[in-house]
């Protein structure tokens, strides 16, 4: 039995050997170490280097249409969205206030002429008068006149009515007919606007007599179909130039639409489908102008392979960072946290203390010593300085999210005092058994 006991007494004067404690200490090492308290003052202080975290490369801000034109097809629409990293405000660009004019009768328009019902020698005429039946009519012909019978051909492309009743009253003097009668349109085929996207009936409107603006023409298709109104522009392309309004702003800054006008709800923050709505636009119009259908193709064939480019170069730098064959910047967590190992600073903003610390699960809450947190950084000339944060008081966890991390920090959670007794136990219990062991047999 005394044997057992100076065995025990031997283990335990030599307790200091048997288990290694890390700690941050300024004496003992190499470096000259100074430990300075983390506060708001000395996490602005540390801010102040020279060190920007890295960039993603130039690919990850850019689109497929950047830089993209037409040859032969008149100007392109201007860019609608600017360099988008994460949803932002959508521009408003409102198009040129439309000076309105009287309608102008064009080519494929239905007019009514209208007479008393009492019998007349103008009614005489076959196909004249449409008073009884409003859907007979005289369309206007490709060369902008319509034919009356006994009377001859009128050109009226271009007049407004009261120019166009003018025309008419003098050719129906000039045959000798009574000129009593109105003039009317029945049908509006010559101005049209188009409105596509995210609304319920995508279709084409007439311009008529009525100016149309844009609330009008989206309640027309239906109205929209999007979910989130924040980041929904309305575009319209007009002569070779595009112009946008957000949806929530569109009742306070509705706009006039003309003769050829293309307007599309876009819901995305990319311009592909804004893209395809308008090249079938400008392909229906390639029919009669094989210039722009070249340009078009050109143009899809460019903006393809720029598209097909930058996702190749985004996904190959992608797998270089996924087998470490990319260059990145890193700081290391050791001590009592919960998972030990490398933390990677993230592209193109600063990461703090805390991100690093409770990214990794935090400290150990059974072992870890909130009270010694230490971040570690090489401050050159073989100096290190320890920035100790006491988060014994949680009030002092704010400060872990002031100061930015640079690379090749080292984050340290020293352990508990009794973690520190325990593993000594643990060491020592089985010599103890062994010791013990071995006395009772001798």
């Amino acid at each position: 039995m005394k044997a057992v006991i100076l065995v025990t007494s031997l283990l335990l004067s030599g307790c200091g050997q048997i288990y290694f404690a890390p700690a941050v200490s300024d004496q003992l090492t190499e470096a000259n170490v100074t430990i300075v308290a983390l506060t708001a003052q000395t996490a602005a202080s540390a801010n102040q280097s020279t060190y920007r975290p890295r960039r993603l490369p130039a690919v990850f801000f850019q689109n497929a249409g950047s830089g993209a034109g037409m040859t032969g097809a008149g100007a392109l629409p201007d860019p609608v969205s600017p360099q988008q990293i994460r949803p932002a405000e959508i521009e408003t660009r409102l198009p040129p206030v439309i000076q309105q004019v009287p309608y102008q009768i064009g080519v494929g328009d239905v007019l009514v002429l209208a007479t008393p019902q009492s019998a007349s020698s103008i009614e005489e005429l076959s196909g004249l008068l449409a008073a009884q039946n409003r859907r007979q009519g005289y369309t206007v012909q490709d060369d902008g006149a319509i034919a009356i019978p006994d009377v001859g051909r009128i050109q009226l492309a271009g007049l407004n009515l009261e120019e166009a009743e003018a025309e008419v009253f003098q050719a129906l003097v000039a045959s000798q007919l009574d000129p009593t009668f109105s003039i009317e349109v029945a049908e509006f085929n010559s101005k049209r606007v188009t409105i596509g996207g995210a609304v319920r009936a995508p279709r084409t409107l007439p311009v008529t007599l009525t100016p149309l603006t844009l609330q009008e023409a989206i309640a027309a298709a239906g109205r929209t179909t999007v979910i989130d109104r924040q980041f929904t522009a309305v575009r319209l392309y007009r002569d070779g130039v595009l112009y946008q309004i957000p949806l929530e702003d569109l009742p306070a800054s509705d706009a006039t639409l003309m003769a050829g006008d293309n307007i599309f709800v876009d819901t995305s923050f990319q311009l592909d489908q804004a893209q395809a709505y308008f090249a079938e636009q400008i392909t229906l119009a390639t029919v009669r102008q094989t210039a722009r259908a070249q340009a078009l193709a050109a143009l899809q064939s460019e903006v393809a392979l720029r598209r097909a480019a930058r996702s190749e170069a985004r996904s190959n730098f992608q797998a270089r960072l996924a087998i470490d064959g990319g260059e990145r910047d890193f700081v290391y967590l050791t001590g009592e946290v919960t998972t030990q190992g490398r933390f990677p600073l993230p592209f193109g903003q600063h990461a703090t203390l805390a991100d690093a610390l409770f990214a990794q699960g935090g400290p150990i809450p059974d072992t870890g010593n909130p009270g010694e947190i230490y971040l570690l950084r090489d401050a050159r000339n073989n100096r290190v300085i320890a920035y100790h944060l006491d988060g014994r008081n949680p009030v002092n966890m704010l400060n872990a999210t002031k100061i930015n991390l640079q690379p090749n920090d080292i984050i340290f959670v020293s352990q508990q005092p009794v973690t520190r007794w325990n593993r000594v136990v643990q060491q020592l219990v089985p010599s103890l058994i062994l010791a013990g062991a071995t006395a009772v047999t001798n």
